[in-house]
C-alpha cells in the first residue's frame, strides 16, 4: 500500500510544486485535485491542480512527465461537487465538468480513477434522492465505462454548516444507501473511496466496512476526526455532528488506524492511503500544511509497505 496526499490544501500551487515538495518528504502519489480554475466557491473546493478542461495528449504527457520525473504516481484525479443538486442549471454545470475530470484521468493515468460525490438535494428524503440518483448517474456511470475510467464515491455526508441543513450535499454516506447505489447502479467501475471519519461520527464501524464491501473500495482517504464531547452534550445528535464532529490529522482522532490499515489488507485492499489535511490546527500557512502532512505521515507510514 502506497502513501499519498490530496493536493486541495495546497491551493495555488502547481503540479510540479506539489510533487518537488512531496517526494522527498515521503510522499509516493498524489491525488490531484481538479475543479474548475477560479470557481472556489468553500474552504478546499475550487482548487486547481490540474487544469482538465481543455487537457489534451500534450497536457497529460507534460503532467506525467512531472509526475515520473519525482518518481510519483497519480492515485486519483478529484473533483467533489454536487451532481443531484435540486438546480437542473447547476446540475447541468457540475455533471459537464465532472465528464472533463473523467477524459481527463484517461488520458493521464494507466488505470484511470476519479474521485467524487453523488451529491444530495439536502431537503428531500433518502427515498427520494434515490429515484434521482437513478436517472441521472447510470449515463455518467456509462460515460467512464465507455472510457475505461473508474469512479470512487466519498462516503462523505456533507453536513457542515446551515447551507447544507438538514439532509447534507452527499447522499452516499451509509451502508444501507450504498447498497441501493450498487443495486441499481452495479457496474465493476463504480465503487468507493471510503473515508473512515465520517464512519466514526456516524457511529458506523468502518471495519466491518471494509469487510462487507471490499471489493468496492477503490481509494481510501486517510482523515481523522475528533468528537468535541463539550459539543455533543451542548448540542447533541440530532445536529448530525455540527458543533462536535471535528476533522483532524490521522492520528490526532479516534480512528484506530492499525486495525483500519489491517482489515484493508485482510480483505484484500492494496493501492494508496491518501491524506485528506483539513485539520484547521494546521492550516492558514503553508508551512503550517506542511506540518500536518508530515505528522499524518509519521503515523501511518509504518504500517504501509
Amino acid at each position: 500500500m502506497k502513501l499519498g496526499l490530496m493536493t486541495a490544501a495546497f491551493p495555488g500551487q502547481s503540479l510540479k510544486q506539489v510533487a518537488e515538495w512531496a517526494a522527498p518528504h515521503g510522499f509516493e502519489m498524489l491525488e490531484l485535485a481538479c475543479w474548475p480554475v477560479g470557481k472556489a466557491t468553500r474552504r478546499y473546493a475550487g482548487v486547481t491542480t490540474l487544469d482538465v478542461t481543455d487537457l489534451d495528449q500534450q497536457g497529460a504527457a507534460e503532467a506525467r512527465a512531472i509526475m515520473k520525473a519525482n518518481g510519483l504516481e497519480i492515485s486519483s484525479l478529484a473533483y467533489y461537487p454536487n451532481p443531484l443538486h435540486p438546480d437542473a442549471e447547476h446540475r447541468e454545470v457540475v455533471i459537464g465538468h465532472l465528464k472533463k475530470v473523467i477524459d481527463a484521468a484517461a488520458r493521464v493515468m494507466d488505470e484511470p480513477l476519479v474521485g467524487t460525490f453523488v451529491g444530495r438535494d439536502k431537503d428531500q428524503t433518502v427515498e427520494a434522492n434515490l429515484d434521482t440518483f437513478a436517472k441521472i448517474w447510470p449515463p455518467i456511470i456509462q460515460y467512464a465505462k465507455d472510457r475505461g475510467v473508474k469512479v470512487a464515491i466519498e462516503n462523505c455526508p456533507m453536513i457542515f454548516s446551515n447551507d447544507e441543513w438538514p439532509g447534507g450535499n452527499n447522499l452516499a454516506s451509509t451502508p444501507a444507501i450504498w447498497r441501493r447505489m450498487f443495486e441499481i447502479i452495479p457496474d465493476e467501475n463504480f465503487g468507493l473511496n471510503l473515508d473512515p471519519s465520517h464512519l466514526v461520527w456516524l457511529m458506523i464501524d468502518y471495519q466491518r466496512v471494509v469487510r462487507e464491501f471490499a471489493d468496492r473500495i477503490f481509494h481510501v482517504h486517510a482523515k481523522d476526526l475528533e468528537i468535541d464531547r463539550e459539543g455533543l452534550y451542548e448540542n447533541g445528535v440530532l445536529s448530525l455532528g455540527m458543533g462536535w464532529q471535528i476533522p483532524r490529522l490521522p492520528g490526532l482522532g479516534e480512528v484506530g488506524w492499525p486495525g483500519f490499515i489491517s482489515a484493508l489488507y485482510r480483505w484484500g485492499y492494496d493501492y494508496v492511503l491518501s491524506i485528506e489535511h483539513e485539520d484547521r490546527k494546521f492550516e492558514g500557512t503553508e508551512e503550517l500544511v506542511k506540518r500536518g502532512f508530515e505528522i499524518s505521515r509519521d503515523v501511518l507510514k509504518p504500517y504501509l509497505h
